[in-house]
């Protein structure tokens, strides 16, 4: 008997050992499309919906009027609302705190702004996702927004893996509509390595900061190449054992409400918190192109 109760006495233990080192990952995808200026705006929508609706996958989507446009955008929105998708901030023209040309006044109007169209979704939520990850350049910046969020019942949602998903859209574009399908397939190919690259990065980053594995969230856009690969890239991180969770259960986890202490401010918060200890190696820009140009030219992805 007492060997037994012994036995049970460690299930608690184990059991948030394994949720502390499980590899989960949530999806968000910013800015939104726009039908007035993407003729396939309905249709990239309409695919990433349906993608996570078919692998029974909740994500978050943080729209920025700018990037969606007029009445027609907003629709497209509201298809992520309607399919149980929660609804974030990311300003009404996605200017970046980081530069010294947007004052904190003007920015928390952005962001405001943005908040009066956008609260009248099914599934909004008042969490702000910083345009381009950039929290501030100065410290009345970073740490002013700090505080209106907290006043008016805001919360950040950062990132814990960031990659330029972008970059990898712009160079999968340009083989889409110019006739390569077998160029544009392989960097499909490429992209969903390095996202499987870049979560293994930030997963170890936080392990070394943290001590353990949270919650990922993952910074995605809606765009083409999400569009066209987002089947392909659930269906791989499963493969490698990463179980997918709700943004909204993720950013329970602390440490995305942690204020890493950096200046400028911003970018993963892994990253920013393995910045603010003086962890070596931390490349920088975190993710941009820099970084991805050489690989794709080496393989003869480049346009």
């Amino acid at each position: 008997m007492l060997t037994v109760f012994r036995r049970l006495s460690l299930l608690p233990f184990l059991f948030l050992s394994s949720v502390s080192f499980a590899q989960t990952l949530s999806l968000t995808f910013d800015d939104g499309l726009n039908p007035d200026k993407q003729a396939q705006a309905q249709v990239w929508n309409q695919k990433i919906i349906t993608s996570l609706n078919d692998a029974g996958i909740t994500a978050m989507v943080f729209p920025s009027l700018a990037r969606i446009g007029g009445d027609r955008g907003m629709d497209l929105i509201m298809d992520w609302s309607k399919a149980g998708h929660a609804v974030g901030n990311h300003t009404a023209t996605h200017r970046s705190l980081a530069s010294g040309q947007l004052t904190l006044a003007e920015f928390i109007a952005d962001v405001a702004e943005a908040d009066t169209a956008l609260h009248h979704f099914p599934t909004w939520v008042p969490m702000l996702r910083f345009p381009y990850l950039k929290e501030g350049d100065t410290l009345e910046k970073r740490d002013g927004v700090r505080s209106w969020m907290k006043s008016n019942g805001y919360r950040p949602a950062p990132v814990s893996i960031d990659a330029s998903d972008w970059y990898y859209n712009q160079i999968y574009s340009a083989f889409s509509s110019s006739g390569s399908p077998a160029k544009a397939a392989r960097v499909k190919s490429a992209y969903v390595t390095h996202l499987l690259d870049r979560a293994s990065y930030y997963d170890e980053l936080a392990k070394q900061v943290l001590g353990r594995s949270p919650p990922h969230v993952l910074l995605l856009h809606t765009n083409e190449i999400n569009a066209a690969s987002l089947p392909d890239i659930i269906s791989s991180f499963r493969l490698r054992g990463w179980a997918f969770v709700s943004p909204t259960t993720a950013f329970e986890d602390p440490v995305y409400a942690s204020s890493p202490d950096t200046l400028p401010a911003g970018e993963s918060v892994i990253w920013a918190s393995a910045k603010a200890r003086g962890l070596p190696g931390l490349r920088y820009p975190a993710e941009d192109s820099v970084y991805e140009e050489p690989k794709l030219r080496s393989e003869a992805l480049l346009p």
